[in-house]
This record gives structure tokens, C-alpha cells and sequence, in this order.
């Protein structure tokens, strides 16, 4: 009786929240913050097993690549082994490293993250590799090395993850799996966490549960955002941006970055693709602007690869209303210009919008979103991106080869948003081709405001 009672109240409430979606949206923010931690929880505390494992290519990605992963504190310089991946569980020869370690304390308390660099590697090779806990080993994940610049990639792009990471951002991430299982490399384009000084552990701890082996077993190269720094000394003469201790800490990063962002931006060669990855957040707030153009103009200028990729977390065009990013366009976009970069991935905005330069195939900007967040387009976004789309999740596959650069953006469940191919013309130039067989039709969001009121946004 009692259960039967419990049903017949569920299905109503079910029924009166479909009639009123308004208040529908508003209970489910209320009974769904973005941490699914429970407050003064230490679910994702550090043990003595090996967690938070991420792989990041080395500057040359066919010969080597870098593992971070994290332990409690009693855990100092562990090692990593790697071995040619075979079809037989007896590895072998295998190779150990033995890892630097440093601490990290947080809300869940002390914990000791620890980096490992493998180099000498074959192109095209797929490995097998583990690190080393106390008294214990993670699984053994298989990585393969960059091809050769003439061979076909896949690679995965995802727009900022930042909110409800393990609710709501699992099934983007595990969608673009499904939708590109051949892919070897994952870029990511900044506020992967929401952050808060001594409250984001938690947050991070759900962002490696949403990516589960995605970042095991792909090279994932992540750009910085905004809210990968946080305010020191808010509300007072000396605030000041600071970059948040987990991003040095969570990512094995190449280190060959621009003056003043060191640790930020950094370069590499994957598979005829040059990756330029910048921070935004250090351009407009920091002052490394200038840095980072002279830098990232050296890059380009040096480049041998067949194609160019930057990325970067401010969009030099922002969709989303009420956004501008000047100094990004007056220190750094000319240099894109200048170098006929291929393609800019972006985040931030979320929202999702494209266009190019006027009359020019390349280079084309990109703005896309993952997360649940979700902002609304400006007026000069519709005016000048093609297509454009509110309240949607998406992720982005692209396939490239010497000769042609496919990109197709996915929403969440699979349908085709956008897609296009740049294609190498005999003299050496670049053709865009629009494909637009197959795209569903623009999303717009139909709420007047999100669930917490504010009108400039459908989501959050």
C-alpha cells in the first residue's frame, strides 16, 4: 500500500512538473548543484592507488608523450612502466621511469602528484603502459604514438566541460567516444573544472570520472581557462589573478610555452598538425599578450607540418552576448592571419558558432560548449556565424590527412550539427567546402530565462 502510495505521488509531481516547466527547471537546479559531492564529503580524497591518470603528447607526439597521475601523500617517486603493446598478457621488454613527485593540498586533504616523460618511442605505435602507487599498479593502458605526417588522423575537440561534469558531461564525452572510437588525440578548450580556491578538488575528481579512459588512452591536450585561475585577494586594491595550483599539477604539459605563461601555452607536432595552444586568460589579464604573439609567431613561422591548429579558450570572436575579447584580436589575431592558420578551436562562450574571414577559406573559428551552461547568442553573432546554436551540448571530430581536413560538430545524442572540409588545391591553396547533407536544423533556446532567472542565459 505504502509503495503504491509512493508511486501514485511520484507520478504526479512527474505530471505537474511537465505541465510547469518553469518550475520543473527551477526544482531541478535546486536539488542538483554542480558538484555531486555532498558538502564536506572527501569522496575523491587521494589513496594509495594510482588515480587521475592523463597522457599529454611531447613536442614531437610520434616519439614520446608525458602521464600524470595522482596518490596520497605516502607516495613519493613512483614509477611508470611501458612496453609494445602485444596480444599476449606477458609484456615485454618493458622500460621503467621512475616519476617527480609533488604535493598538493586541498579540501581532501594532502596529496602527491607525480609526472613521468617517455621518450625514444616508434611512430605509429601503439604501447601498453602503468604507474605505480603504494603497493599497487593502475591497469595497463594502451597509447598510440603519432603517425607519420602523410598517414590519417581522428581527433576529438570538446567546447568547456566546467559544470556538472559527472551528471551532465559524462554522456557528451562518452558519445564522441562511440562516435570517433579511432581517435589518439583529445583537445580541450579551457574551463574544464568551475573551480574555487580550497572547493575544487572535487570538482576535478568528477571531471576525470566524466573522461574516464578517454584520458588514459588519448594524448589530451587542454588549453587554460578562466576559471582555471581564480581571484586572490578579492574585493581589494591587491586582487590579482592567480593560476589555479591544480592546472601545473593535473597535466604534463610540454613546457615550451611564451615568456610569462610558461606553464599555459605550449606547442607540438602530431601527425602533420602543428598545435599552438594559448591562454587567454594571461593575454588579457596578465599582460603576456605581446608575449605570446612573438612566441606564437615563432611557432608558426617554423612550422613543416601540412596543417595548423590553435586553440585557445577566449574566442577572437565571441557569439555570446555582451563579449568582446580586444586584446585578443589586436595582439594575437593578426598573427593567426599572417601564418594562415587553419582552423582556431574555442570555448568559453557556451554557445556554439563558426565563421571565417571575409572571402577567405581559412582561417575558421570555432566556438563550442559541452557543458550543461548555457549562454544566448548575440546579435551580431547571427549576423555574421554560420551555424550558430543555444541550449546545446556538442563535441567535435575531426579527420585530417595531408590533403583534407574534415570537421563535423555532434550534439550530444549524435546528430550532425556542422561540417565542413578545408581541401588542398594543387597551387597550394585552401578550398572550404560546406557539407550540409545530413545537419539537423539550428537550436535556439525556448526559455525566456534560465532556471535561476537571469534572462541573458537558457541553462546553468
Amino acid at each position: 500500500m505504502v509503495i503504491a502510495r509512493l508511486a501514485s505521488l511520484a507520478f504526479g509531481v512527474a505530471l505537474a512538473l511537465s505541465a510547469v516547466p518553469a518550475l520543473a527547471d527551477e526544482l531541478a537546479t535546486r536539488v542538483e548543484p554542480n558538484s555531486q559531492v555532498p558538502a564536506g564529503n572527501r569522496h575523491y580524497a587521494a589513496t594509495g592507488f594510482p588515480d587521475r591518470i592523463v597522457a599529454s603528447p611531447a613536442v614531437d607526439a610520434a616519439r614520446g608523450f608525458a602521464v600524470r597521475w595522482r596518490t596520497d601523500g605516502s607516495v613519493q617517486a613512483p614509477l611508470l612502466e611501458i612496453a609494445p603493446a602485444d596480444d599476449t598478457p606477458g609484456f615485454g621488454p618493458i622500460t621503467r621511469i621512475t616519476a617527480s613527485s609533488e604535493p598538493l593540498q586541498t579540501e581532501n586533504g594532502l596529496s602527491h602528484h607525480h609526472r613521468a616523460d617517455v621518450s625514444g618511442l616508434k611512430p605509429g605505435t601503439l604501447y601498453v603502459y602503468r604507474v605505480q602507487g603504494k603497493d599497487t599498479w593502475s591497469a595497463w593502458n594502451q597509447l598510440r604514438t603519432a603517425g607519420r605526417a602523410d598517414q590519417p588522423m581522428t581527433l576529438l575537440y570538446f567546447g568547456d566541460t566546467q559544470n556538472k561534469n559527472l551528471s551532465h558531461v559524462t554522456r557528451v564525452v562518452r558519445a564522441a567516444q562511440k562516435a570517433a572510437p579511432d581517435a589518439n588525440l583529445s583537445l580541450f578548450a579551457g574551463d574544464l573544472v568551475s573551480g574555487g580556491y580550497d572547493a575544487d578538488d572535487s570538482e576535478w575528481g568528477e571531471w576525470f570520472a566524466a573522461t574516464g579512459w578517454l584520458a588514459q588512452e588519448t594524448m589530451l591536450a587542454p588549453a587554460i581557462g578562466n576559471h582555471e585561475y581564480f581571484e586572490e585577494f578579492e574585493d581589494t586594491p591587491q586582487e590579482r589573478r592567480v593560476m589555479a595550483r591544480h592546472w601545473p599539477a593535473t597535466f604534463a604539459l610540454p613546457g615550451n610555452g611564451a615568456k610569462g605563461a610558461e606553464k599555459s601555452t605550449y606547442w607540438f607536432d602530431y601527425q602533420g598538425v602543428r598545435f599552438a595552444v594559448l591562454d587567454g586568460t594571461s593575454a588579457m589579464d596578465l599582460g603576456t599578450a605581446q608575449a605570446q604573439a612573438q612566441w606564437l609567431d615563432g611557432v608558426l613561422a617554423a612550422n613543416t607540418q601540412p596543417w595548423t591548429i590553435v586553440v585557445v579558450h577566449q574566442p577572437f570572436y565571441s557569439p555570446a552576448r555582451g563579449r568582446h575579447n580586444p586584446v585578443l584580436q589586436e595582439a594575437l589575431l593578426p598573427v593567426v592571419r599572417r601564418h594562415h592558420v587553419d582552423l582556431v578551436l574555442q570555448g568559453h562562450d557556451h554557445t556554439y558558432g563558426r565563421r571565417g574571414e571575409d572571402g577567405m577559406a581559412t582561417p575558421q573559428f570555432v566556438v563550442s560548449n559541452a557543458s550543461p551552461k548555457q549562454y544566448r547568442l548575440s546579435k551580431e553573432a547571427l549576423q555574421t556565424m554560420s551555424p550558430v546554436a543555444e541550449d546545446t551540448q556538442l563535441f567535435q571530430v575531426l579527420r585530417i590527412d595531408p590533403q583534407r581536413l574534415h570537421y563535423e560538430a555532434r550534439t550530444v545524442t549524435g546528430k550532425l550539427y556542422d561540417a565542413f572540409e578545408l581541401v588542398r588545391q594543387a597551387d597550394g591553396s585552401t578550398k572550404k567546402v560546406e557539407l550540409e547533407e545530413g545537419r539537423i536544423e539550428p537550436r535556439r533556446c525556448l526559455r525566456p530565462h534560465a532556471p535561476t532567472g537571469r534572462k541573458d542565459r537558457c541553462w546553468e
